[in-house]
């Protein structure tokens, strides 16, 4: 059946695109939805007055995706799954999952655009999971999959890090604060001389 995309569809096309699809996907779920419109002279004329505003959508797409793909290469997510003692997972790192990460990030991304190889994830380790944004751009962001005996021992290393970070930072703050002090301790027998001195030569002007 030939259609019209109402609005960007995943693996087939975008907004205006005139496209062939099979007659029980156009009628189950592309016109249904208003995903799609049949194909006609009347359509066809009607997206064509639409052409300028569809660029123009079509362009602030661009840019927002530009943008979101900055954010997201820099992302790392950490998934915790149950897993044997050897690494090997009891279940499977889904596409919901990493939805629900990226949630929590700010980052409102389609289920449906999130590629995660579940077939490939069998171990714990360090994985890459490709988000799909507007045409050809996508996004690899590094995928962490842990059990919950290493989220622990990540935790508690996490905890110790930070504890000798702040001991180093005070130990630096109260070094300085001596050295400080011995520096005005050394400056007031100086200054007390000096204004013994002032006061000897305002009596002798006397």
């Amino acid at each position: 059946m030939k259609i019209i995309l109402n609005q960007d569809v995943i693996h087939l096309g975008e907004e205006g695109d005139v496209v062939e699809v099979k007659d029980g996907y156009a009628r189950n779920y592309l016109l249904p939805t208003g995903a799609a419109v049949i194909y006609s002279k009347a359509n066809a004329a009607l997206f064509k007055s639409r052409a300028a505003a569809i660029e123009q959508r079509k362009a602030e797409k661009r840019a927002a995706s530009a943008s979101i793909k900055e954010k997201l290469d820099s992302v790392v997510l950490t998934i915790t799954v149950p897993a044997g003692e050897s690494g090997k997972l009891f279940g499977s790192v889904t596409s919901q999952m990493v939805q629900a990460e990226l949630q929590k990030l700010g980052f409102e991304i389609e289920r449906k655009k999130i590629e995660v190889a579940t077939h490939a994830i069998k171990m714990t380790g360090t994985y890459s999971v490709v988000i799909h944004l507007y045409e050809n751009d996508m996004s690899h962001i590094k995928l962490i999959v842990q059990s919950e005996a290493e989220r622990i021992l990540a935790e508690k290393k996490a905890a110790e890090e930070k504890a000798a970070a702040e001991a180093a930072a005070k130990a630096e703050a109260e070094a300085a604060a001596a050295a400080e002090a011995a520096a005005q301790a050394e400056e007031a027998p100086v200054a007390e001389e000096t204004a013994s001195e002032e006061a000897t030569a305002a009596s002798d002007a006397e």
